[in-house]
């Protein structure tokens, strides 16, 4: 009797482990369909920012401490906001496909896109004043005077931002984001020709790198346009409708709570590298910070896919109503995302000097972010955790609470170790880069804790 009910035991253990693989399979494969054309989207988007870093780098070290003061400050600062307020397009639009209530994902990218293309118009004048600006802060003269045509050329980038971003958001809700990536990859191709003709061929030097920026950030739109208008989302697109204006409140709300708690993600390594430009030797300190950065940052966009998956699988599950599936799809794009990460912390370990060549050739410049590609490496490995976290927050909505933590982890916390280390305690560009990871840490560990406490039930409800 004991032998049998022992094998009854074993057999339901079995059929038991055998359903969570299958479950975890199944997951896994949901998983990679959003997170891959999104990854694919993201690293190939803002590896257009870096390829054109990189071709400005060669031209003199002088504009790539300009270019790297306004992408990593003005055009981050802006990104920051757009992206954030355009993560309010995922959240609405993932929970009405999760309702199906698919007529109201038009209505809501239409909403976003009045609230988005409001918000650039009134951050234009940074880019417009950007060199007064930067002397307003302090900044080496020779570097805010050669800031100030660069920063012109991003208004047109940041528009284009607006209706990227937003479009974006739209279908991956809806789980066609496969194009997306394959229209983000297809302009990044397509840059790095332009940029190769207009700065070696055509010898244009700055001006021919942010041409070519603009016009391959715009192609891309461009290719979103044709998806969505030209028929392939039938149930979700109704064409333009005058309800876009009705009930815009709530929207704004979300927009703006969206766009505080990603924004002040993105700032944090912006207000740093604003700081690197008060140390010694200010023009290898900005160029080099801002070579980590960006390497950081690039590789921050394959867990931005992470990002993206968890909101959409959360809201998704929480509009069917079911909090289980919601919590068994964070821990299972949460195992992926750090598994990814361990790979790039070692990489980054092991070939952290010969990266800087992809951007310099300045043997100082090298020098520094050589000695800085340890903090690099472990900013890497907590990449894979935080977006993710952030990805529950933004599924479920509660954005709000993420923003509170998020100011209280970077600025409270971060920004004010960072300025002890780096100029108290004198270890320079280190000391900053250790103040931002203790605060990106911060974040990750109180953002966990708020995460695991949460009543998912009532969530859906």
């Amino acid at each position: 009797m004991d032998n049998g009910v022992e094998e009854r035991l074993l057999g339901l253990e079995g059929q038991e482990e055998s359903n969570l693989k299958q479950r975890i399979w199944k997951e896994l494969k949901i998983i990679w369909r959003i997170a891959f054309p999104a990854i694919l989207a993201r690293v190939t988007s803002f590896g257009m920012i870096v390829v054109t870093q990189s071709f400005i780098g060669h031209v003199s070290e002088l504009d790539l401490a300009a270019y790297a003061l306004v992408q990593s400050l003005i055009l981050r600062f802006s990104t920051g906001i757009l992206l954030g307020m355009s993560s309010a397009t995922e959240t609405l639009c993932g929970q009405a496909f999760g309702a199906r209530q698919y007529h109201m994902m038009g209505i809501y990218l239409q909403r976003s896109w009045i609230v988005d293309v409001t918000t650039a118009t009134i951050m234009i004048p940074l880019f417009v004043f950007t060199t007064p600006l930067f002397r307003l802060f302090g900044e080496d003269e020779e570097i805010a005077v050669e800031s100030g045509p660069i920063a012109l050329w991003m208004i047109g980038i940041i528009y284009s931002y607006v209706f990227a971003l937003t479009i974006q958001m739209f279908l991956q809700a809806q789980l066609k984001n496969m194009i997306v990536g394959c229209l983000s990859a297809s302009s990044f191709v397509i840059h790095l020709l332009l940029s190769w003709v207009f700065v070696e061929i055509l010898d244009l030097e700055v001006a021919g790198a942010m041409g070519a920026y603009c016009i391959s950030s715009w192609l891309m739109v461009f290719g979103e346009y044709v998806y969505v208008f030209g028929g392939w989302c039938p149930n979700t697109w109704k064409g333009f409708t005058k309800a876009a204006f009705h009930d815009i409140l709530p929207v704004i709300k979300l927009s703006i709570s969206s766009g505080v708690m990603l924004c002040l993600e993105l700032w944090y390594n912006s207000v740093l590298v604003l700081f690197a430009g008060y140390l010694t030797n200010a023009t290898v300190a900005i160029s080099a910070f801002s070579i980590c950065l960006n390497i950081c940052a690039w590789e921050f966009m394959i867990c931005l896919g992470f990002l993206g998956s968890a909101c959409v699988r959360v809201s998704n599950e929480l509009g069917k109503g079911n909090a289980k599936a919601a919590k068994f799809s964070i821990k299972v794009v949460l195992g992926v995302s750090i598994c990814i990460g361990v790979i790039f912390f070692a990489l980054c370990l092991a070939f952290g000097k010969q990266i800087s060549y992809i951007f310099t050739s300045n043997e100082e410049i090298a020098e520094e972010v050589s000695s800085l590609s340890t903090l690099l490496a472990f900013s890497i490995l907590l990449n894979s955790v935080q977006p993710v976290l952030s990805g529950v927050a933004i599924g479920a909505g509660f954005q709000g609470t993420v923003a509170f933590i998020n100011i209280g982890s970077y600025y409270v916390f971060g920004v004010p170790l960072a300025l002890l280390l780096g100029y108290v305690a004198d270890l320079q560009a280190k000391g900053l880069w250790i103040g931002l990871l203790a605060g990106v840490l911060m974040q990750t560990f109180v953002l966990s804790i708020v995460i695991w406490r949460l009543d998912w039930d009532d969530q859906v409800r």
